[in-house]
């Protein structure tokens, strides 16, 4: 079943399972960004849009998620908040925007969703600008870490919800412009992470 179709199967429990234990992270993620005033901000697999409570509103702020039904309640909970956001539906794998596009960019339980994490990465780099700030907060495995029951569970959960195999040290290699501010473990004995990562002044392009 491809992702699209599960999570609009998903999307009226979407809340229900995700919301609660993620949302203190879900906050200190967004808390951890230091300035957000007339920033271009790109909430990257906004999903049910979970992440608009906690985001301030000095700044101008686009969404996207591969599920209309998802994107249908982030809309309704940007209203309840009476908060401004474009959302757009779209793939995180294939961004529609421009190079450079976005100052910040936050992704947040969306690298382990998608089937190929190392090409969204590349693809948040991408639409990012140089010196540009990127937040994940996701679970990864460590390298080289067994978790046999995790990937085992995998087969599965990878076509209907999310990925438990990832790991993020093998996704950044192939986004050369992206380097580590921060890697914080925030639950599950550092299953999830906070990462903050930020893209480099100067490109290779331009050595």
């Amino acid at each position: 079943m491809a992702l699209k179709h599960s999570y609009t199967l998903l999307a009226p429990l979407y809340d229900f399972i995700v919301a609660g234990p993620l949302d203190k992270a879900r906050a200190n993620s967004i808390g951890s960004i230091t300035d957000f005033a007339d920033k271009d901000i790109l909430i990257n697999g906004i999903g049910s849009g979970l992440d608009i409570p906690h985001l301030p509103r000095d700044a101008r702020y686009t969404g996207t998620d591969i599920t209309p039904a998802m994107l249908k309640i982030a809309q309704k909970r940007a209203q309840k908040h009476a908060f401004s956001i474009e959302l757009i539906c779209a793939d995180s794998q294939q961004l529609p925007f421009d190079d450079g596009q976005f100052d910040i960019v936050l992704m947040h339980l969306i690298l382990a969703v998608v089937p190929q994490p190392a090409l969204a990465l590349q693809e948040a780099a991408r639409i990012l600008k140089p010196g540009g700030s990127l937040y994940i907060f996701d679970k990864f495995l460590k390298p080289g870490e067994f978790a046999p029951v995790r990937k085992a569970i995998n087969l599965l959960s990878r076509h209907i919800a999310t990925r438990m195999d990832v790991v993020f040290e093998e996704t950044l290699a192939h986004s050369p412009t992206l380097k580590i501010i921060s890697d914080e473990p925030v639950l599950a004995n550092g299953w999830f992470r906070l990462i903050k990562l930020e893209k480099s002044l100067i490109t290779k392009d331009e050595n």
